[in-house]
């Protein structure tokens, strides 16, 4: 974007040098005034000298217009540029995160000028970030907290008896917080790089194993094939072996709820399929897939593809914590996905 400063800025700015101009107008015109009437009482009187007196005359006035001119040069290459910069950091100081200076093709301020544009370009995605957050946590905190409280209130005013199964379904409530809480920490520290690690030797069948007896019983129940895959039975890797677990579990989970029955998941590991990487987790489902132009967001806190979809059991925040601890560990997390055939994610680990 290029949008100029503020209007009302601008007629501040010029107000500030409007007065000084106009002195500096002023004692241009008594020098000149001032040089002449001086060189004309000395000469006049000098017939001989009138060439001398007409020249000393027009100096002055050649010395203000030469003076003017660099003076508007200089202004033009550096006082309006800065002029500039000194308003859109007063607009920014002032919370105006929309505000960009106009580009400038000078060697003195064009890189300045960029570099300005791209730092309140960061600013002004982080405040609509941070935005966006607080109305999410919102969102969610409002509907387990409306159902509590209505159970709640049911149970005094006798709409319903203080049964085993009404108060499992306010308790269910509760627990749906405290995950969303516990979350939003975990992804806090992640995002500050506050995650404690705690790396260790281990072998990857290991970490496959436990994965397929964690959800054996679910995929089944669902009536989809969970099956792995090890290239080198004997690959070791040095990792935190709970944080790794916990983001193929909450890929799993994520593949398990949107694989239909009949469907199949496969968990992959084998050597880094790029430089610089010594294992790679590929996570794969049959399940519906996701929307092209949903691929970019999938990582954000909250996101849901199906905004109407009424399950409750996560906290929305899975996805983003896994990409986090895949980040904390120097790694990086990608994702393909077509619609109607499935979803690929793909850890590449160092």
């Amino acid at each position: 974007m290029t949008d100029s400063t503020p209007a009302p800025r601008q007629r501040a700015a010029g107000s500030r040098f409007a007065p000084f101009a106009l002195i500096a107008f002023l004692v241009v015109l008594l020098f000149i005034g001032g040089t002449a009437a001086t060189l004309y009482l000395i000469f006049s009187e000098y017939s001989g000298v009138r060439n001398v007196w007409i020249l000393a005359c027009g100096a002055p006035v050649a010395v203000v217009i030469v003076g003017f001119l660099i003076v508007f040069n200089l202004y033009t290459r550096f006082g309006r540029p800065l002029r500039q910069i000194l308003n859109a950091i007063d607009a920014v100081a002032e919370g105006d995160r929309s505000v960009r200076v106009q580009p400038d093709d000078s060697p003195q301020f064009g890189e300045l000028i960029k570099r300005f544009n791209a730092m309140v370009g960061e600013l002004e995605r982080a405040e609509q970030q941070r935005r966006n957050l607080t109305a999410d946590i919102a969102h969610e905190l409002r509907t387990p907290l409306h159902l509590i409280q209505g159970n709640l209130e049911a149970l005094l005013d006798g709409v319903y008896p203080p049964t085993p199964e009404h108060l499992n379904a306010t308790l269910d409530e509760t627990r749906l917080l405290t995950r969303l809480v516990n979350d939003m920490q975990t992804l806090s520290l992640a995002e500050t790089g506050q995650l404690p690690l705690h790396p260790t030797r281990f072998a990857l069948a290991d970490l496959l194993q436990d994965l397929t007896t964690s959800f054996a019983a679910q995929a089944a129940a669902g009536g989809v094939a969970l099956t792995t895959h090890l290239v080198d039975a004997d690959q070791e890797i040095t990792a935190d072996y709970d944080r790794l677990n916990q983001v193929l579990s909450n890929l799993v989970a994520n593949a398990l709820r949107y694989t239909p029955p009949g469907g199949a998941i496969t968990v992959s590991a084998g050597p880094g399929a790029r430089a610089g990487r010594s294992a790679s987790l590929v996570v794969s489902d049959t399940g519906s897939g996701i929307a092209a132009e949903d691929l970019a967001f999938i990582f954000d806190r909250f996101w849901r593809a199906d905004r109407s979809r009424g399950e409750r059991t996560h906290s929305g925040l899975g996805l983003a914590i896994t990409r986090q601890w895949v980040h904390a560990h120097g790694g990086t997390i990608d994702v393909q996905s077509t619609v109607g055939s499935g979803t690929t994610f793909r850890l590449e680990l160092p």
